[in-house]
């Protein structure tokens, strides 16, 4: 059977909802408080094994409680964790969310996730058998991100590079992936002196700009084309791109052209907004079929 395999963090969301965001040196009262499992990584794969794809995990986690909170997760959520070995005497990767005034604020800090080295990825990757597709993000070190790029696409595997957090981008590494989502403040600083229009035609059916609830720009060798999102109302928009991207992964495993591939991946990111938590609004594939 064919494999997606997600290669990034692993980390553990502490989420706190107030109707308003404090300013630098400002104390507020917050409405409420929970620990729930995320990072970009590890939310990718729960979304694409949510939807029925064949999941592994390469990335690290503390020893801590945190660590195997994070680990009996992806278990319950039916991912393969067999890459994802604790690293000692360090703590797992945080992320501090608050939610207030529609939208969310977050600080991540990195912890075990520094841990997902080149050599480490390079072994597993040599390991796992007919990979269809690789997702990987930028919440590990940048080598590791290269590396892996360079690794894929001497074996042909295609990569979907999903540049969150934002920061340059080598332009072997724009070569080698074989799509590239980040939202628009992404694409802004990553393609700094370009226009939207310039970059999306120097990267035809590979750059998928993401514009939130309007969907997903790309150029495909003629025209620009908007494919359109699906308008809700958001409960909570923690996770929203993580489960396009994993959403996009099945997609296009399953054969899906480009542009039927991005309106599933909207239709699921629709949906996992309307609940709360990252992890928690992503959809079942019989959850998305109902919603078609």
């Amino acid at each position: 059977m064919s494999q997606i395999v997600v290669i990034g963090s692993c980390s553990m969301d502490l989420v706190v909802t107030s109707d308003k965001r404090p300013n630098a040196g400002e104390t507020v009262l917050g409405e409420s408080f929970k620990t729930v499992p995320g990072g970009k990584g590890a939310n990718q794969a729960v979304a694409s094994a949510r939807l029925g794809a064949d999941v592994y995990m390469i990335g690290r986690v503390g020893d801590d409680a945190y660590g195997q909170d994070i680990l009996n997760n992806l278990h319950a959520q039916g991912v393969r964790t067999t890459y994802m070995k604790p690293v000692t005497d360090m703590e797992s990767g945080t992320a501090h969310i608050i939610l207030a005034e529609g939208d969310n604020s977050i600080v991540v800090v990195k912890g075990a996730n520094e841990e997902v080295t080149p050599d480490y990825v390079k072994d597993a990757l040599h390991s796992i058998d007919d990979i269809s597709i690789v997702l990987i993000q930028q919440e590990i070190p940048e080598e590791t991100v290269e590396a892996v790029c360079a690794i894929c696409s001497e074996k042909e595997i295609p990569v979907i590079l999903n540049p969150a957090p934002a920061r340059k981008v080598k332009q072997e590494v724009l070569n080698q992936v074989a799509y590239m989502t980040p939202n628009e403040h992404e694409a802004a600083l990553i393609f700094d002196g370009l226009t939207t229009e310039e970059a999306l035609r120097q990267y035809p059916n590979k750059l998928l700009i993401t514009e939130g609830k309007n969907g997903v720009r790309f150029f495909d060798g003629t025209q620009e084309v908007l494919v359109p999102g699906y308008p809700v109302k958001a409960v909570d928009t923690t996770g929203a791109g993580d489960t396009f991207n994993g959403a996009l992964a099945v997609a296009l495993t399953e054969g899906k052209s480009l542009y039927d591939a991005l309106l599933f991946a909207n239709l699921a990111a629709s949906i996992s907004v309307t609940k709360f938590g990252a992890q928690g609004g992503m959809p079942t594939r019989e959850e998305l079929e109902r919603a078609k």
